[in-house]
């Protein structure tokens, strides 16, 4: 399912996905976790993230294990050890990802009033924790995503 797109290995096209939606996921979480007048505006922007970000990595992940498949299974030497490398923060990211993505949407979930209520669904200790734990795990996310996308293209062009 994740080997080609068109012909061409379905990996260097789908992890853009993945680099372009983790890094906004991130940003976008850090800002509504923060800037609480800009949440309104931010919530949809939030929850599409949350969903579709850890969905690329996935993807990402998956179709990354079909190209070591198809093309490097029998590689071995520096290129051998570039992949392992670089394969060995697929894990790291999708699970921090997915946290990061269910962080953010409880934290939307949270601080969208009820119906009558102004304030936070759980009140604001429980908003803080949640703000703060969304800022960690972006944190993780953009340290991770700036690995894998590191390690893989050093990988491909050997630097």
């Amino acid at each position: 399912m994740f080997d080609e797109i068109f012909g061409l290995p379905a990996h260097p096209l789908i992890i853009h996905f993945a680099v372009v939606l983790t890094p906004l996921l991130a940003g976008a979480s850090v800002a509504y976790a923060v800037l609480s007048r800009w949440r309104p505006m931010l919530a949809w922007a939030v929850v599409l993230l949350a969903v579709g970000a850890p969905a690329a990595v996935f993807a990402a992940k998956e179709s990354g294990e079909s190209l070591k498949e198809a093309r490097f299974a029998g590689v071995d030497g520096t290129l051998s050890q570039r992949i392992s490398t670089h394969e060995s923060f697929a894990n790291p990211l999708l699970l921090s990802a997915a946290g990061l993505g269910v962080a953010a949407l409880l934290l939307v979930y949270a601080t969208s009033s009820s119906r009558g209520s102004l304030g936070d669904r759980f009140g604001r200790p429980v908003t803080l924790v949640l703000s703060g734990v969304t800022v960690l795990l972006a944190v993780v996310v953009g340290y991770f995503v700036f690995r894998a996308g590191d390690s893989g293209a050093r990988a491909v062009w050997g630097a």
